[in-house]
């Protein structure tokens, strides 16, 4: 018989009867479980396995079926309201185990969880506005969600909504409501959809790590996890002190103030060549202090930061795969079903879709592009398609020179060169770019925000044909799209950057 397990037992079980009015259910139900879990171990009837063992049998035991488990409780954590109960972060470091023990891929499985955790926040987000509020405030009492904290939290989230979602994904409780609340509180999905990629891939990405690092001693992982009330406690406190500086800095009296401060500092001899240097800081400090925080101001630089993200895993992720691996996780399975699917018909139209990412059509196009946004004196514009462009292209020359992988066999057109990544994907990405541009220069397109929806079709299909004329593994093309995608992203952020300091010396100018 241990003595501190029943101790524990029992102190936990009075501090649940005392505060059993202002607990909410999901913490009494575990309340309750963690108290039968110390009885039973303090009494004997239950005697731990070896962790390690148990670890290394799961491992072996679950293997590619891992990546199942992980991505549907990474979906149900939020699509099904599962996170109230069981907390995600137990399966994302399992994943991580399993994958530190090699038996699966790290960066599939990574991206498995992303992918799978954004879903069932999109679920959860349209079954909020499916239901709406009332939904909330019917069943909402059963886990202390009432209508007054309802009417606090839709106010929340009408001025911090991107805060909300990004903070709230590493907040158990909030992180299994917050896209349902997002939803019935008619938060737009151009809004709710960026922050909530950044922080379903920061959250996935940090829990699998810790497993993939610790899985050797998973007492190490437990101490871990444990400590990440102490981190959160961390990080909340330095995001508090950074938005209160956020919006002491918003207001121009007070930037201006710290500037005379800073000026009057530096006004001795020997410092005053850095007055300049604080002057001209003005401009990025604008430029930060508006697109940090949420809003519309700030949700070009945050949808462009989670096309970077996403871009970024997407090429590197595959690259890394392919070469401790070989494959994909399905680019096997994808090419036998293109084998599968052969029809001369289907071909045909495949070779002429295919030309919408041709390395020539797309060169020509953007650079006949460029030249007129130049003409037009649209500077920004022509640099960011440009200059993304070029990038694009260095990129795919890159992974095809390191890289050097061999293409799918019994190609059915000619191609030369190596396989990673898909320069046809990579430059069709392009058209979604010139929508863009097109939506934002042309005075009947302004405001058309769906035909960016529809250029964005033109990647996949070309994507797809290449995979179906067998000259690239679905690897290839997802990497290649997702390089050209974070290309044009990176670029797109420096634009932004150079436009708010170049406006801010005009205005400074003109004051």
């Amino acid at each position: 018989m241990k003595i501190l397990p029943l101790l524990g037992a029992a102190a936990l079980l009075f501090l649940l009867i005392f505060r059993r009015r202002k607990l909410e259910l999901p913490l009494l139900i575990g309340g309750v479980l963690v108290v039968a879990g110390l009885c039973a171990y303090g009494s004997g009837l239950v005697v731990l396995p070896n962790l390690e063992e148990l670890l290394t049998t799961i491992g072996t035991t679950l293997g590619q079926w891992t990546y199942l488990l992980v991505g549907a409780l990474a979906f149900l954590e939020t699509g099904a309201f599962v996170g109230l109960i069981a907390p995600g972060e137990t399966a994302m470091i399992v994943g991580g185990v399993v994958a530190g023990q090699g038996v699966i891929s790290l960066v599939t499985l990574i991206g498995v969880a992303w992918f799978a955790a954004t879903m069932g926040d999109l679920v959860s987000y349209e079954l909020g506005r499916r239901l709406g509020r009332e939904f909330i405030v019917k069943h909402g009492p059963r886990f202390g969600m009432t209508a007054e904290r309802l009417e606090m939290v839709e106010m929340f989230f009408d001025k911090h909504g991107g805060k909300a979602i990004f903070i709230g994904r590493f907040v158990g409780i909030v992180r299994a409501v917050a896209p349902f609340l997002a939803g019935s509180s008619r938060m737009p999905m151009r809004k709710f959809l960026p922050y909530d990629i950044l922080g379903a891939g920061l959250w996935a990405t940090t829990f699998i790590m810790i497993g993939y690092v610790f899985w050797q001693s998973f007492g190490t992982v437990l101490k871990v996890a444990k400590q990440g009330a102490l981190g959160l406690g961390i990080v909340i406190s330095v995001i508090v002190g950074l938005v209160w500086v956020v919006r002491h800095l918003s207001k121009e009296e007070n930037r201006h103030a710290l500037e005379q401060k800073m000026l009057a500092a530096l006004d001795r001899p020997g410092l005053r060549f850095l007055q300049p240097l604080v002057r001209w800081a003005q401009g990025p400090l604008r430029f930060f202090i508006a697109r940090i925080t949420p809003g519309t101001t700030g949700l070009d630089l945050t949808t462009l930061l989670a096309v970077l993200a996403v871009g970024t895993f997407a090429y590197f992720g595959y690259w890394v795969v392919i070469a401790e691996r070989g494959y994909g996780a399905i680019d096997k399975q994808v090419q036998g079903w293109s084998v599968d699917l052969y029809n001369p018909a289907v071909t045909t139209v495949a070779e002429v879709l295919t030309t919408l990412g041709a390395p020539l059509l797309m060169f020509t196009l953007v650079a006949v592009v460029t030249v007129a946004l130049l003409i037009r004196r649209h500077w920004l514009e022509a640099f960011v398609l440009g200059a993304g462009m070029v990038m694009t292209f260095g990129s795919v020359q890159l992974g095809k020179h390191l890289l050097d992988r061999q293409r799918p066999p019994g190609a059915l057109v000619d191609a030369v060169g190596s396989s990673y990544p898909s320069g046809h994907t990579a430059y069709a990405v392009a058209w979604v770019v010139l929508a863009a541009i097109a939506v934002r220069l042309i005075p009947a397109l302004k405001g058309k925000w769906w035909i960016i929806g529809v250029a964005f079709i033109i990647p996949v299909l070309v994507g797809a044909t290449r995979v179906y004329l067998q000259v690239h593994w679905l690897s290839d093309t997802l990497g290649g799209g997702g390089g050209a995608m974070a290309c044009f992203a990176l670029i797109a952020i420096i634009a932004l950057f150079v436009k708010v300091v170049r406006d801010t010396s005009r205005e400074t100018q003109n004051g």
